[in-house]
């Protein structure tokens, strides 16, 4: 498997020692390739406003997804699955939820998986060789371990809360991690669901405080918010100018779509995101800033209340037996930044 940043490696690594080797079939396709062209991180790497170490892509959390699936059920289908789970993200990912007016579910992206999946002759190909059906790898939301509804710990939840933390806000890192991971087991939880959860109150309790280091991040912070509202905004300017399609947004690498904007004819839209790209904070109000790029969106609230073993041997939610951690998801429930914040921009 060809990776370019080591820590990733690493970092994978400890998610499964084994990489078999029919994800890595699956994972050569062209339609997953693409993905190595969409950041995971709000597509943060083209401004200031939230540091970051390296660039880290949907493809690599969609790998880290299936090696956690497989990790935790051997499960050829359920691991493809969650390979494939993103497959019809867009670049600027959730941009497109917010260009619908999706901003708290967050899923409009996902009405395209069955449809790229289908249509893909290589996909195809190997699921008629391994006996799959194309309903066993389209929707993984089936499967408890890969997706299940929140604030439930999954795969997914669990993936992007560490590799996220790993390149942005110094949340984890591949110790902490390590130590982390290899806390978990599959559990039952109150529906007699299969559920992956922790064996210990102290590593589930360390687990959500540096968890919630990125749910304050995703969960309403002014600046993520911003990136992804102003990347919504350019890029619907630059539809509405016929500079681009939403289709685009399927065809090119995020990076082939800046350079478009970067080289639009628009000089107002080439300022703006000059200014953009090199701001470093924005400015905070409790009312509306006239002249000045001011927005105000209410956004989708990201945690989890993973099970964990008690000395009774029944798994329970750490927010029903952790004070630590009732505090720390109730303060994400009702965490808001500013009600405004603003760049001095016109766009």
């Amino acid at each position: 498997m060809e990776l370019e940043n080591e820590e990733i490696k690493k970092y994978l690594q400890i998610l499964s020692k084994e990489f078999p080797a029919f994800l890595i079939e699956y994972a050569n396709v062209p339609e997953m390739q693409r993905l190595k062209g969409i950041s995971m991180v709000s597509a943060c790497e083209y401004t200031k406003l939230i540091p970051y170490k390296f660039f880290h892509t949907r493809y690599e959390h969609s790998l880290g997804v299936a090696l956690i699936v497989w990790h935790f059920t051997k499960d050829k289908k359920q691991a493809i699955a969650g390979l494939y789970h993103d497959i019809a993200t867009p670049s600027f990912s959730h941009v497109v939820d917010y260009l619908h007016g999706d901003y708290e579910k967050q899923e409009s992206t996902e009405e395209l998986t069955e449809t790229i999946i289908k249509n893909s002759k290589d996909i195809m190909k190997l699921l008629n060789r391994d006996n799959i059906k194309l309903e066993e790898v389209i929707d993984y939301h089936i499967y408890p371990i890969a997706d299940n509804d929140s604030p439930k710990l999954s795969a997914d939840r669990l993936e992007y809360t560490l590799s996220d933390g790993l390149v942005t806000q110094d949340a984890f890192t591949l110790e902490s991690i390590d130590r982390i991971y290899n806390n978990i087991k599959i559990l039952k939880n109150e529906q007699g669901e299969d559920e992956i959860g922790f064996e210990n109150l102290d590593i589930a309790e360390e687990y959500l405080r540096r968890s919630s280091i990125m749910w304050h991040l995703f969960c309403g912070n002014s600046e993520n918010n911003m990136i992804m509202q102003f990347w919504t905004d350019i890029l619907r300017k630059m539809a509405k100018e016929n500079y681009i399609t939403e289709e685009d947004l399927y065809l090119y690498s995020e990076k082939e779509i800046v350079d478009k904007i970067r080289n639009c004819p628009n000089k107002k839209i080439r300022d703006a995101f000059e200014i953009f790209s090199n701001s470093t904070q924005v400015g905070r109000s409790d009312t509306e800033v006239k002249d000045k790029y001011c927005i105000s969106i209410k956004v989708k609230k990201r945690y989890t209340n993973p099970l964990v073993v008690c000395e009774d041997g029944q798994a329970r939610r750490i927010s029903d037996i952790s004070q630590i951690g009732k505090e720390l998801i109730e303060d994400i429930k009702h965490y808001e930044d500013s009600k405004y914040a603003y760049l001095n921009i016109d766009l």
